[in-house]
């Protein structure tokens, strides 16, 4: 049926159901508004303000340490997807050359511009039989202060996957 109007309609005439602006009666003052409050009562008192200040407060607390959690994890990640393209590029180089690359200047790659500030990668050949190398992402800057359950991540050549940190997960 819908909700009706305050003003409500009888054979053409309206009665409203309650004082109208500037009548004067019981409960009303002479501008017609309720005793207690102005005529322009509007805005947040600073008691409801302080509650959307604190609710704020709380959800930064909690977003705040996870996002800059998922960034260090994110940067690890891409560094770890780099080393294995290194791999990669060291068992071709090894097809083509019988022997390992001893940098990545020689394998035609460099560090991504991204990662670059956030990462040393070094390649370093083993000359023992059989032979082998090593791919070492050291820290530094941000990384290395903000990661320190993961710390340097080496992959060799056999596949095995290390992190000088004490951290369980640092490889994906």
């Amino acid at each position: 049926m819908g909700h009706r109007s305050p003003a409500v309609r009888h054979g053409g005439m309206v009665t409203p159901p309650f004082r109208v602006k500037g009548q004067i009666g019981a409960g009303t003052d002479a501008a017609g508004a309720m005793p207690g409050r102005g005529a322009h009562a509007r805005g947040f008192t600073l008691v409801e303000l302080m509650i959307a200040v604190a609710i704020i407060a709380i959800l930064a607390a909690v977003a705040i340490p996870n996002y800059s959690r998922h960034v260090v994890r994110s940067h690890r990640a891409a560094i770890e997807s780099f080393m294995l393209e290194v791999s990669g590029a060291q068992e071709r180089f090894l097809v083509d050359n019988r022997a390992y690359a001893a940098s990545l200047g020689a394998l035609g790659m460099s560090v991504p511009a991204a990662q670059g500030t956030r990462y040393d990668v070094t390649v370093t050949p083993n000359a023992a039989l059989p032979p082998g190398y090593s791919i070492v992402a050291t820290p530094k800057g941000s990384q290395l202060s903000a990661d320190t359950g993961c710390g340097t991540l080496t992959l060799t050549s056999a596949g095995a996957k290390s992190a000088s940190g004490g951290g369980t997960d640092c490889w994906n």
